[in-house]
């Protein structure tokens, strides 16, 4: 049984109707998924922050706005601010030359796209954080599922049209047969010494496994942005949220009072011995020991706290008590947040700044403010909690990547030199953001810098017009 007969089958017992979506959405996704895949390989085909990242931000918008209008759904008004962060998000990549960040914008990116689509295709506004969650894996898995969809779609496509336009044959021509060619002069490369100087000389200049991963990367792309348009044209997500608030209180409230009367206790430790003696250490403790041991173990006790809360208000029965005693815990919250970050301070004050260290306060403020939001929906049920969390995490992520911390880490501890300690094997592995601090810090012939320069040599002079990097220009100047 060939593939058309194969086909044919898969499509028998479709409706008129069923045919004659399939046959537009085709017509209309086809082409335009297909440019967009082109334009995503350009953009990122081994380009890791280049100056190409704001325009596929701006690009993938304006890719699903265009299949929106043509699929006649209209665009959401408050759609504002996703739109605003994601491109944001591609303007910060290429800024900054920190690893960590870039992998955190592209995850960023990938995260507020799946928000967007959603928001635009599903009635979200009563929505809680575990069925948005819950949703954006449900619609990843299910755009891999619908990638085969493309192949049925074009058969009923073929078959009202009585065959492809010529022009589709030509793309269907070149999918098919530059793998068969690449193919094929592999082997008559292999077979031949000749034939395969020959050919090197031709394509001297052409990497073909470069070309080999470009096309692969644009057929994989094409098919996962037509089945995750497809998943959500075919309505796959449930705009009901389930009443889950069925539990027993009385549960609730014996676990969580148990707990905040351990947590009154700790509490009050925490306030008379810390916050009131002066931020002294316990005897017998260093530093590193006291901020490290106690940073850890109390954020972990700050996760689980939140999501006790959550599950408190989400599983069980509404109950004054309940409520009461879920304010008391995250009360007591804010006091081990409190705690956190003074030993964090503590311990940045004697070993000066990493990224770990910036990003642990940046956590703490922000868990503030998620709890915040917990507290907040624990008295008004009607609080749309996700939407608070995204725009809080939102924000001050995007604050945190436009302030280059490699910059922030260099100036501190560059400064704090003259203390007892500094680290300068750390100082030399900092990315091309902390370039400007570095070079006016330290002598050509100082050996931090030296070591500094040589870490930073392979990105700049990988770059070019495509890959360009703010943050790599600029050190290039400053360390020449």
């Amino acid at each position: 049984m060939d593939n058309n007969t194969n086909l044919q089958h898969l499509t028998d017992e479709l409706t008129p109707e069923q045919k004659s979506t399939m046959r537009e959405r085709f017509s209309i996704l086809a082409p335009i998924s297909a440019i967009y895949a082109l334009f995503y390989a350009f953009c990122l085909y081994k380009n890791t922050a280049g100056i190409t990242y704001p325009f596929f931000a701006i690009g993938s918008l304006l890719f699903f706005f265009l299949c929106m209008k043509k699929l006649g759904i209209s665009v959401k008004k408050d759609s504002i601010f996703l739109v605003i962060s994601i491109i944001l998000l591609g303007i910060s990549t290429c800024l900054t030359n920190d690893a960590r960040i870039i992998f955190f914008n592209k995850l960023g990116l990938f995260l507020l796209l799946m928000c967007f689509m959603i928001h635009q295709f599903c009635r979200d506004i009563k929505w809680d954080m575990g069925k948005y969650m819950g949703s954006i894996l449900l619609s990843c898995f299910g755009s891999i599922g619908k990638m085969v969809q493309p192949f049925k779609d074009g058969n009923e496509y073929r078959k009202e049209k009585e065959g492809f336009g010529k022009g589709m044959y030509v793309v269907l021509g070149l999918c098919i047969g530059i793998p068969l060619v690449m193919v094929v002069l592999f082997l008559l490369m292999s077979a031949d010494l000749v034939f395969e100087q020959m050919v090197d000389g031709f394509l001297k200049d052409v990497n073909l496994g470069d070309f080999f991963k470009v096309g692969l990367l644009v057929i994989v792309v094409f098919f996962f942005v037509y089945g995750l348009l497809v998943w959500f044209l075919e309505k796959n997500l449930s705009d009901e949220v389930k009443n889950k608030r069925t539990g027993e209180p009385i549960l609730a409230i014996t676990v969580t009072s148990v707990l905040t009367l351990v947590y009154l206790l700790f509490c009050g430790i925490q306030i008379f011995s810390l916050f009131l003696g002066n931020m002294e250490l316990p005897t017998g403790y260093t530093y590193a020991e006291y901020a490290r041991r106690g940073y850890f173990e109390l954020l972990t006790v700050v996760i689980l706290n939140c999501i006790l809360v959550l599950v408190g208000m989400k599983r069980f029965r509404e109950s004054f008590m309940l409520k009461a005693i879920l304010t008391a815990m995250s009360c007591c919250t804010y006091i081990m947040i409190a705690s956190s970050a003074l030993r964090m301070i503590m311990y940045i004050n004697m070993y000066h700044l990493t990224f770990l260290r910036i990003l642990v306060l940046w956590s703490l403020t922000v868990l503030t403010l998620l709890l915040t939001g917990l507290i907040i929906q624990i008295y008004n049920e009607n609080f749309g909690l996700f939407r608070y969390c995204m725009t809080v995490v939102t924000v001050f992520y995007l604050g945190l990547s436009f302030a280059h911390p490699d910059y922030w880490i260099a100036k501190y501890n560059v400064a704090h030199m003259e203390e007892e300690y500094t680290d300068f094997y750390y100082l030399r592995r900092l990315s091309a953001d902390a370039a400007p601090i570095m070079a006016e810090a330290f002598d050509e012939e100082e050996e931090t810098l030296i070591r500094y320069k040589a870490m930073r040599t392979d990105d700049i002079e990988d770059m070019d017009w495509r890959t360009f990097n703010v943050s790599v220009f600029v050190a290039k100047n400053k360390l020449e």
